[in-house]
Formats: C-alpha cells, sequence, structure tokens
C-alpha cells in the first residue's frame, strides 16, 4: 500500500473517553485525505489503551510503559509516521468535517509555509486565543507590568497573547499552539522533533522558533475549525503544572536568547519571569485554600 497523506500523530495521558471521541470524529470526517492515525499512550491509569485496541483498531497504538512526557511522545508518533504531512493532535480534539482537507490545501497552496494550525473552538462557542508571538524581553516586560491586559487591542503592548486580532483571517503567526498543528515531514527532516529538553511545555513553542529561524512560514488559517477542550491532561496535576511550565519557559529563554541579548535585558527577562511565577503559585494556593483544598498535593522539588 502506498504512504498515506497525512499521519495524525496523539500522545494520551488518562484522557480516555475524550480520546475516544477524537478518533471518532478523524474516522468519520468525510475528507478526502488519505490519513493513518498513530495514538502514544503515556501508560494512563484509565484504560486508554484497552480503548483503543477494542473501539479502534485500525490505529497504530504505542503503549509506553511510563509516562515519557508530551515531547517524547510526539517524537514516537513522528518517527512512526509515514505522510508527507504530520498532524500534532490533542486527544482533547473533535476535527470538524473538512477541516484535515483545508489544512493540507493551506500546505499544498503555500509553499513557503512549514506548517499551519486552525481555528479552535472552546465548549462554550468562542475562539480560543491560540496564537502568539515569541516571549522576548519587551513582551515579558509588558505582561509583568500588566500592560497587556490594561490596553488588549494594543500592536505594542497585546503583541504576546495577540489580543487585538479576533482569529478572523488567515495570516503567519509566530507560535500556535501544538493542540492542532500540521507541519511538513520535509521541515521536520530539516529542523528535527520537539526538543525532550521540554517535556511538557514549551516544546512547541521551541519546534515554532526552529522552523521559523529555518526560514518556514507558520500559518493560521480559520477555514479549517477543530473544537477543544483544553487542558484535559495538565488540569489534573495543576500546581505542578506552573512550576514545570515556568521551568521550561526559563530553559527556552537560555536556550534562545543566551549570548543573543545584552545581558540586562537577559537578566532582566528572568527576573520579571520569576517574579511572575511566585505570583501565579500564590494565586492557585490561595485560590485551593479558599475552596478548602489547601495546595499540598505537589512541590517544587
Amino acid at each position: 500500500m502506498s504512504a498515506p497523506e497525512l499521519s495524525i500523530g496523539i500522545v494520551s495521558w488518562n484522557t480516555r473517553d475524550l480520546l475516544d471521541a477524537c478518533l471518532r470524529s478523524i474516522a468519520t470526517a468525510p475528507d478526502a485525505v488519505t490519513r493513518e492515525v498513530i495514538v502514544v499512550d503515556n501508560a494512563s491509569a484509565d484504560d486508554t489503551a484497552e480503548m483503543v485496541r477494542d473501539r479502534h483498531p485500525d490505529v497504530t497504538l504505542i503503549a509506553n510503559a511510563d509516562n515519557r512526557g508530551y515531547a517524547a511522545g510526539n517524537n514516537q508518533a513522528i518517527a512512526a509516521a509515514s505522510g508527507e504531512l504530520i498532524l500534532l493532535l490533542n486527544p482533547d480534539i473533535v476535527v470538524h468535517p473538512g477541516g484535515l482537507e483545508t489544512l493540507v490545501g493551506v500546505l499544498r497552496e503555500r509553499p513557503e509555509a512549514g506548517a499551519v494550525a486552525p481555528r479552535l473552538i472552546l465548549p462554550d462557542g468562542s475562539v480560543q486565543a491560540s496564537c502568539r508571538s515569541f516571549p522576548t524581553p519587551d513582551v515579558v516586560l509588558y505582561e509583568a507590568l500588566g500592560l497587556s491586559r490594561f490596553f488588549p487591542r494594543s500592536r505594542r503592548f497585546g503583541k504576546y497573547r495577540m489580543t487585538w486580532w479576533g482569529y478572523d483571517d488567515e495570516r503567519p503567526v509566530d507560535q500556535p499552539m501544538a493542540s492542532a498543528f500540521m507541519v511538513r515531514r520535509a521541515v521536520l527532516d530539516q529542523v528535527g522533533g520537539m526538543d525532550e529538553d521540554f517535556p511538557i511545555f514549551f516544546n512547541d513553542v521551541d519546534l515554532c522558533k526552529r522552523i521559523r529561524e529555518a526560514g518556514w512560514e507558520i500559518r493560521f488559517t480559520p477555514r479549517a475549525s477543530m473544537d477543544h477542550v483544553g487542558g484535559a491532561s495538565t488540569s489534573q496535576v495543576r500546581r505542578r503544572m506552573i512550576v514545570e511550565s515556568h521551568r521550561s519557559f526559563v530553559r527556552f529563554y537560555r536556550k534562545h536568547y543566551r549570548g543573543t541579548l545584552p545581558w540586562w535585558q537577559y537578566v532582566g527577562a528572568l527576573a520579571l519571569l520569576a517574579v511572575g511565577h511566585r505570583w501565579r503559585l500564590l494565586a492557585h494556593d490561595l485560590s485551593r485554600l479558599l475552596r478548602g483544598r489547601p495546595g499540598v498535593g505537589a512541590t517544587e522539588g
């Protein structure tokens, strides 16, 4: 048999029912795109692997004996993929009819584009703010001072979260969320897969940074939409994820900005990130305390 046009890689951890809905949406999508689906399960405790074997026998299942993390899981899916295009998909996504075909079409139409992402729709029907710029020192400062919240329509102060934009037009972007991210295999062959030093967070930001630095464009298109629950795995261990997110942010800064920025910008950005991290932890713990659930389940260690 010839290789499919599209390989879809999904990394799961304790999201059995959501993954089931995701796989059903892919299987029933009428899109004229030949496709294969690869699920990498990171040692889920909710019988995810058994569900895939029983209900989706056409899906290639890689069942890890332990949780190898999101980046490593995606790399396993990429290594097993045979399509010239690869869609990295979260298990809490439901694919709309026509979405796969539209994303493939964008990459066919735009040879300068190395990757493309769709519009994501949250459970309440709103459009998810799924694209950001790269976290350069100026946006770290604007976020820390709250300028992005005071002036959300400003292209300068709202630069990081792109709060000035309504997700209603197709355009190049720096870093869309990898919840649904279609990329050319040729691009991954050129820049490499996900950096496993970012096991959960910022692996997609790092990948997008390397794609852009290699001269490829990354596009967002509202012509394709997908439903997204959001945070289905990470919400299970929220405080630990705040800690890991900060560690990954610092790691990203060290990888991409150390030695390329004036020392005072680099040190200042890291200091602002540290302050913001402490505030997030404090807000999280106070919220749990007010709800009668002291945050003692995870530590920074």
